[in-house]
């Protein structure tokens, strides 16, 4: 089994990290590639739940989970006191991605994109690891950025989302030949 590639994109509310998967998530899936999303509801309290359905009853009646399936589509709604990034893999990992894209979650460890609104967010590059690529949208902070990073900064966005569908397609292309290369052994 092929295991998926793993990719954060994060920042602070209003950086751009919604209409940024949107954009990765379209690019990757319309090559073919199977996309799994992860998002940290961020803004307090509970995602939002059908509470009238058949699965939101069920689990408001104590079930663990609910799973509901329907002409090919699948809702899976769970209730948990905390769920840990780790256990969100594990579970869309079942599903056999090519790639998790995961919005959110800025301080866990896997390859990551920043997206910096201004000045005020350069904080998050001392912070934060294994970033890969910056997003600033002015171009005179990606300018002083990248004279000073190792990694590249990107103030254009088309070329931000044409850098991380280029590292996660080569990343799922090492992967597989990784492990078509552990099957003939």
């Amino acid at each position: 089994m092929v295991k998926p590639i793993l990719f954060q994109l994060v920042g602070y509310q209003n950086s751009g990290k919604t209409t940024s998967m949107y954009e990765v998530i379209n690019r990757l899936s319309t090559q073919g590639y199977k996309v799994v999303t992860i998002k940290h509801h961020g803004h307090g309290g509970k995602p939002d739940m059908v509470e009238n359905k058949d699965s939101g009853r069920h689990v408001d009646a104590g079930a663990f989970a609910s799973l509901i399936e329907g002409e090919g589509r699948v809702l899976l709604q769970a209730e948990k006191a905390d769920w840990r990034l780790a256990e969100q893999i594990q579970l869309v990992t079942a599903l056999n991605p090519d790639t998790i894209l995961i919005e959110g979650h800025k301080h866990e460890v896997f390859p990551k994109a920043v997206l910096l609104r201004d000045e005020r967010d350069l904080h998050l590059l001392e912070e934060l690891t294994n970033i890969k690529v910056i997003l600033s949208r002015r171009p005179e902070l990606a300018s002083m950025l990248q004279k000073k990073l190792s990694y590249p900064v990107y103030s254009e966005v088309e070329d931000f989302y044409s850098w991380i569908v280029n590292y996660v397609e080569t990343a799922v292309l090492f992967s597989n030949k990784q492990n078509h290369s552990d099957i003939k052994k």
